[in-house]
């Protein structure tokens, strides 16, 4: 696949983790009941970013956790065994926001929602994604959208961080 654009650079995708937090803070009246869920492994670091950026104007530090989707991926065969999600507290009764790169067909969103459910009742369930590529499969929508990305089927959207990859943006990759 060769890229096509780069579509969000670091400054990009610094305005939309700020604009992802203010509205998650708005929303849910502040930074009390909330914590904060990356799915693995990119969301992860988004979602640290996003507890940051949240202590930052609040001085509030909300819990972050880890969630692996892979065991419970329908659309992918599940060849390991082990479940890396990493949840050190307690989501009953708590405002949980999972954290995504990146949504298409809303399987992850799917896969999320039932690892999470398997763990406690949250008082709420809300979704924040760095991109919406669209092509949804299921009834899925994110509360937060840092930017919509309209694409065709044979592309693929590749989002990039610092902590994984040495460098932040967003880039559309397709067949030339």
């Amino acid at each position: 696949m060769k890229q096509k654009a780069v579509i969000m650079d670091e400054n990009a995708m610094k305005r939309a983790v700020a604009r992802i937090t203010y509205e998650i803070l708005e929303r849910n009246k502040g930074a009390n009941t909330l914590c904060i869920i990356g799915v693995l492994s990119r969301g992860v670091h988004l979602a640290n970013r996003i507890a940051k950026k949240i202590f930052e104007l609040e001085n509030v530090e909300v819990n972050v956790g880890a969630l692996d989707i892979t065991p419970y991926r329908d659309d992918e065969k599940n060849t390991t065994e082990s479940d890396k999600t990493d949840i050190k507290f307690d989501i009953k009764d708590k405002d949980v926001v999972i954290v995504d790169d990146v949504i298409y067909t809303g399987r992850s969103t799917r896969a999320a929602l039932d690892a999470l459910i398997e763990r406690g009742r949250p008082k709420s369930i809300q979704l924040a994604v760095l991109i919406d590529r669209g092509h949804r499969e299921l009834p899925m929508r994110p509360d937060y959208v840092g930017k919509n990305v309209p694409t065709s089927r044979d592309e693929t959207v590749k989002v990039m961080v610092k902590e994984v990859d040495g460098i932040d943006n967003v880039a559309i990759y397709g067949k030339s």
